[in-house]
């Protein structure tokens, strides 16, 4: 298999040390092959300017325009120089600034009427867009420099614009690709041969070839359907894998037993379970009855009763005479989940203990910080199996921690547990336990299809009666700081009705590692640009806000702090005494975010709201409005009103639908982060989709992708794909889909 030789060559041996380490840093590209799958973004017609009008703030982008005019400014009495220089394409214009020694040469060229190519940064400054120092490439010059020869190698009339970094511009990435574009011809291609001509693809070296160097805008469409495609089709395959893979392990079956634990259960429930309720409960009850493992997803809104079903599915594992464990991320939260289901369960959670009921079990804790005593206590119950249910953070998971049959685990918010801790937990069954994962973010199908793929998917979408509405409302502090006054009269208005309030910081500000940490840099983009006023401040902080509040506007109320750095116990005493209502405000960092229950408090406030991401501030938003009274959350930002991060806080006031927020978050990161860095493997391998617009084409591979793994689960007769496979499932990977 010559062929894939050629790709994989590193880029040094044909691009020189200097550009190679540059991708190699910057962009995580390697080899040959890493370079050709780097496509363009999208692609500029020669003669034609891009609109100014929508570039997206703090983005790298690269622009073709014309120069309307040039001007050199002098500042500090003479002694410093700044060219303006400003863009225009017919309808907009941009601001390009030059500070100091980098005057002279854009000052020469930069003639009115030039065309050139501009790479940069997109801030504001005085309410203007603008790049400053950016770097460019003249378009229409007549001296044959080195990159006019590289825009004029360019096939046709379309100019490629590359994801590109500061450090390299999209016109130098795109004479490196046309050093490694030779290479394409020995790609190999994954698609079976029958699939390929049935859907009518472009071969790969072709559209490898098409989408870097295309002569039409259908080329464009051409090489982009088909590299689309291969993505989908190829981790759709690695998931088919999986999903058959955990059909031939062996489980135990674990049926409810009547008048049992369950039966119990649901006699003393003070309410009826919703119908999402029933259903979802049903789905898990037929996948535990089976032979071979569960494994789930459970996907409801922040109070959906997502721990209701958990638990009845938990008390059936028990019936059928095995042992369940809940995996919660923090201690907090294992201790919040250990106090409510033993409220829920009453006697029943005192089995064999004086009072307990003769069908209960016992439900343990066990935590890294417990007492040597009761831990002893806790690992002698699991290991006896007195202890029928167990509930606790990854110390769940230590060498010493035997069970007598583990039978199901619930792991509680997915995403924050590795791959090293399912497998360890797995390993302490006699045979793998079934496994519910369960989510409070909402996530699109298509995502669930891409990154949770080898879980089936459960999902809770009605709220239980009972819950309020939240009303929610951004604040612009900048622009009208008056609206701040205001909304702590608010907080001020709902303790007074005797309820309480959370304000939610984004750091915690005891720290100089923490603001200083990115001060150095600071500093001297400061010197750089002595008149640019337009630095950020740093996020706001829990300490500074709780501070200022107790003095200023929230003066004589009960005014308490939380963060992640006190101790647990200290953290314990704030949530009970803020839950006992005795603190009116709490300050807290988020965490709060998951799992936090005071159906008292109505009211929360995100100072610098612009600084999270649309499903943190959704998550936040979830703890007001849990009992009878309405929440209120206000979304405090200074962002320029034009920004995409108020246009994010927007959407988060205007809806409390957590899938359509999924929804527009995707379509806001676009590049494929789909749900944050934990992503890795499957990210950097989604180059051309996007998962939120391409579901038919996500939906038809996994469709082909498991009739290709049911006729032939090793790829026997798919060499090709099998090869591709290995590429892409480098070890990492492989593990990164292995936790879902």
């Amino acid at each position: 298999m010559e062929g894939v030789s050629s790709l994989d060559e590193p880029l040094k041996k044909l691009l020189g040390g200097a550009t190679a380490k540059v991708m190699a840093e910057h962009l995580d590209l390697h080899t040959v092959g890493d370079l050709l799958h780097h496509y363009p973004r999208r692609y500029e017609e020669r003669g034609k300017l891009t609109a100014l009008t929508d570039l997206p703030l703090d983005e790298h982008v690269t622009v073709v325009a014309q120069v309307a005019d040039a001007r050199v400014l002098t500042f500090n009495n003479g002694r410093g120089k700044r060219l303006e220089v400003t863009l225009t394409d017919g309808t907009g214009r941009l601001q390009l600034v030059f500070f100091g020694h980098g005057v002279h040469k854009p000052h020469k060229e930069l003639l009115p009427g030039r065309q050139a190519m501009f790479a940069g940064k997109v801030s504001v400054f005085n309410r203007k867009m603008q790049l400053a120092h950016p770097t460019y490439q003249l378009l229409d010059a007549s001296d044959a420099d080195e990159a006019t020869e590289a825009v004029d190698a360019f096939a046709g009339r379309l100019l490629p614009i590359y994801p590109a970094c500061k450090q390299l511009d999209s016109w130098r990435i795109a004479k490196a690709v046309d050093a490694v574009l030779p290479s394409a011809r020995d790609a190999v291609d994954p698609l079976p041969a029958s699939l390929r001509e049935g859907r009518g693809f472009t071969p790969l070296p072709e559209a490898l070839l098409k989408v870097h160097r295309p002569q039409t805008r259908t080329d464009i469409e051409d090489a982009r359907a088909r590299l689309k495609w291969d993505e989908a089709f190829v981790l759709q395959v690695a998931l088919a894998r999986r999903r058959y893979a955990d059909t031939q392990l062996p489980a135990a079956a674990r049926r409810p037993v009547a008048d049992g634990l369950l039966d119990a259960f649901d006699a003393k429930l003070p309410f009826t379970l919703t119908e999402g309720q029933e259903k979802v409960s049903k789905e898990i009850f037929d996948d535990l009855a089976t032979e071979h493992p569960m494994h789930r997803l459970l996907q409801g809104e922040v109070g959906s009763g997502k721990t209701m079903v958990a638990l009845r599915a938990m008390l059936a594992v028990v019936d059928a005479g095995g042992q369940a464990a809940m995996l919660a991320p923090t201690e907090v939260l294992a201790q919040q989940h250990h106090r409510s289901i033993t409220e829920m369960m009453g006697e029943l959670a005192e089995g064999g203990m004086l009072g307990g009921s003769d069908r209960g079990t016992k439900v343990v804790l066990l935590t890294g910080s417990m007492g040597m005593a009761a831990r002893r206590q806790a690992l002698l119950d699991l290991v006896t199996g007195e202890a029928g249910i167990v509930i606790g953070t990854h110390a769940l998971i230590e060498d010493k921690v035997r069970f007598h049959d583990l039978g199901l685990v619930v792991v509680d918010e997915q995403h924050r547990f590795g791959v090293e801790q399912r497998d360890a937990l797995r390993s302490k069954g006699k045979q793998p336990p079934h496994l519910l994962v369960m989510t409070a973010t909402p996530i699109p199908r298509t995502v669930a299809m891409t990154v949770f793929g080898d879980l089936e998917t459960s999902v809770l979408d009605q709220l239980p009666a009972g819950r309020s509405p939240i009303a929610s409302h951004v604040v612009p502090a900048k622009d009208k700081p008056h609206f701040l006054a205001r909304a702590w009269e608010r907080v001020r208005e709902e303790v007074e009705n005797g309820h309480q309030a959370y304000v939610v910081c984004p750091r915690i500000g005891d720290d100089a590692e923490e603001a200083g940490g990115k001060g150095g840099a600071k500093a001297k983009a400061k010197k750089a640009a002595s008149e640019e006023d337009a630095e950020k401040r740093p996020p706001l902080a829990v300490l500074e806000i709780a501070d200022e509040l107790r003095k200023g506007p929230l003066a004589g109320l009960r005014v308490e702090v939380l963060h992640g750095r006190m101790h647990p116990d200290e953290k314990d005493d704030v949530m009970r005494r803020f839950a006992a209502g005795e603190v009116d405000v709490l300050v807290a960092t988020t965490v709060i975010e998951v799992g936090v229950n005071v159906p008292n408090a109505t009211a929360m406030v995100i100072m610098d709201a612009d600084r999270f991401g649309v499903s943190q501030l959704h998550q936040l938003r979830g703890r007001v409005g849990r009992g009878s009274a309405p929440g209120l959350c206000l979304l405090v930002s200074e962002a320029h009103e034009a920004s995409p991060a108020r246009a994010r806080l927007s959407a988060v006031a205007a809806t409390l639908d957590g899938f359509e927020l999924s929804r527009i978050d995707l379509e806001q990161r676009r590049e494929g982060d789909v749900l944050g860095q934990a992503q890795s493997g499957v990210r950097s391998s989604l180059r051309m989709l996007t998962v939120i617009d391409d579901e038919e084409v996500i939906a038809a591979a996994r469709e082909e992708a498991v009739a290709i793994v049911a006729a032939d689960p090793e790829l026997e007769h798919l060499p090709e794909l099998r090869t591709v496979l290995a590429a892409l499932l480098d070890k990492e990977r492989e593990e990164y889909l292995d936790k879902g």
